[in-house]
């Protein structure tokens, strides 16, 4: 890859060159949230094609950035011995989990009080896991199936669920402050006791969101 081809991916995500990964994977992030068709009006077929060409050169930016990042010499260093210490871990005070894997299937696993914040688990298969007390503030799950999942007490802050599949999860007392749940599916969810407010004011975005049969904060089932 050339520099000015480096030079361009660079500017595509609006970074500086020499930027880190978790930069670049942010930028990323932050850009197909801007620019997601489905944020878009379905009836302006101008604005659709811009934002799919958008999302073709962010995807090309990230992956040749990633792969030359990948492809940099390291320097060579030799730790301290540490016995059965997973390669790549994620921790919280009580445990220490394994990094999801790309394009794994999680369905049913076990992350209760699990650091996830800020990654992108968009379109990844949760159905089912336990997610009770983790933390998923800032985490990008545009599309992201959380079918029966159990987010209980969990902190999904400013979290990215558009369209999201969360039929039957639960959320009891979950912080939902910020997040964005446009089009997301919540039919028969327990939200009881969940954040959603700041005195009057609704603090998470539902718009389309599919609420029939869903437990309400205050206790009542939608309609």
């Amino acid at each position: 890859m050339t520099s000015s081809e480096l030079e361009r991916y660079y500017r595509i995500l609006e970074l500086e060159p020499g930027a880190t990964l978790e930069q670049i994977n942010q930028a990323y992030k932050d850009l197909v949230f801007v620019w997601h068709p489905d944020r878009l009006p379905k009836d302006n077929p101008r604005l659709q094609h811009k934002a799919h060409e958008k999302l073709k050169l962010f995807n090309e930016a990230r992956d040749q950035l990633r792969s030359f990042r990948d492809n940099q010499p390291t320097r060579s260093y030799s730790p301290a011995p540490q016995a059965d210490k997973p390669s790549s871990t994620y921790s919280s005070p009580q445990r220490t989990y394994q990094q999801p894997q790309p394009n794994s299937d999680l369905s049913g696993k076990d992350f209760s009080r699990a650091n996830l914040s800020n990654r992108d688990l968009s379109g990844r298969n949760l159905s089912y896991a336990n997610l009770s007390g983790s933390n998923l503030s800032d985490t990008f799950m545009h599309k992201v199936i959380l079918r029966g999942a159990d987010l209980s007490e969990a902190n999904l802050f400013r979290a990215n669920l558009l369209l999201a599949d969360l039929r039957d999860a639960n959320l009891r007392s979950a912080n939902l402050i910020g997040a964005d749940l446009s089009g997301a599916d919540l039919r028969g969810a327990n939200l009881t006791g969940a954040r959603i407010r700041s005195g009057d004011r609704l603090l998470v975005k539902l718009i389309g969101a599919k609420l029939a049969g869903a437990i309400m904060p205050d206790g009542i089932i939608h309609t």
